[in-house]
């Protein structure tokens, strides 16, 4: 891991004995922290070149400025602050920004907290209040990356539900959006929607086999009171049935032709053959025999030759 751990502890701790009485012309500024920056070359020093915002500047250091950079230049940089609490740029470009959910490997255990490889020289720090269960080296984590914006620190939480967007009126039923796999138990998965909500997909929604990490496309269920989103990976209403169609042909095809599951099977052998509920197992299967794909028999359905 890059920096001293001892000297990133106490300006951590330095931060939160200033963070209760801020210096507003300290924390203010006009550059984004956290963020990518688009900034103007201001002066040139011995450690690198100072880039503006209006009254606001930071450095970049010597290693990350590019050749041939001249004053008047602009430059794409990301911003953050060092071990000392000091505003610096880098050309590096981190896993993620403010805001984003990220997945990454654990570095480092401390007692104050757990140092994430994010890509940066310096690692990104979350804190010991801000972990959901204890955490351990080598280990991948979903992190949000959060700003303090008193202090101007970036840190990171894997507190994922209790730092997810509770207000989702601007979200509506049938509405498609992007999922991150964050946890799997026995009733369902749980995600990340739109990077920014959090909602909960039972098995009986899912056609294809899940695992922690991965990204896919999903549908809006339902709309909770409490702002909890239910989740399926099959579009609401008739037109899933389509793709659940095509999810029946392929299992047949790599079960030989025939599988021994019709429409009084139980709703738990369905979803084990078929992974969709009873319901959209029958939808769909009503489909395929219409447009003579299929054919019914007595003990399942098989392809028609």
């Amino acid at each position: 891991m890059s920096g001293k751990k001892p000297n990133f502890k106490n300006a951590w701790k330095h931060s939160k004995k200033q963070a209760a009485k801020p210096n507003k012309s300290e924390f203010e500024t006009s550059i984004k922290v956290g963020q990518y920056n688009r900034l103007g070359v201001q002066t040139k020093s011995d450690f690198g070149v100072y880039l503006n915002s209006g009254d606001d500047r930071v450095l970049l250091p010597n290693k990350y400025v590019p050749e041939k950079l001249s004053i008047g230049d602009s430059l794409d940089v990301f911003v953050y602050t060092d071990s000392e609490d000091r505003l610096v740029a880098t050309t590096l470009k981190p896993a993620g920004v403010v805001g984003d959910f990220v997945f990454l490997i654990a570095k480092d255990v401390a007692p104050f907290g757990t140092f994430m490889d994010w890509g940066l020289e310096k690692d990104l720090l979350v804190p010991k209040n801000e972990q959901q269960d204890r955490m351990a080296p080598g280990k991948k984590y979903l992190v949000k990356i959060c700003r303090d914006d008193r202090t101007h620190r970036v840190y990171g939480t894997t507190k994922i539900s209790a730092n997810c967007d509770k207000n989702t009126e601007h979200l509506k039923v049938g509405q498609q959006v992007d999922l991150i796999v964050h946890t799997i138990t026995t009733i369902g998965i749980m995600a990340v929607v739109d990077n920014r909500y959090y909602g909960m997909m039972c098995l009986n929604e899912t056609y294809q086999k899940l695992f922690i990490g991965n990204t896919c496309k999903g549908y809006i269920m339902r709309i909770r009171e409490d702002g909890k989103i239910d989740l399926s990976m099959k579009k609401p209403g008739y037109s899933s049935v389509p793709k659940s169609a095509e999810v029946i042909l392929y299992r047949l095809n790599k079960s030989g032709g025939f599988i021994p599951c019709h429409d009084k099977s139980s709703p738990e052998k369905i979803q084990k053959n078929f992974s969709m509920s009873k319901k959209e197992f029958k939808r769909a299967v009503g489909n395929l025999y219409k447009k003579r794909l299929i054919e019914l028999k007595d003990n399942g359905i098989g392809l028609l030759k």
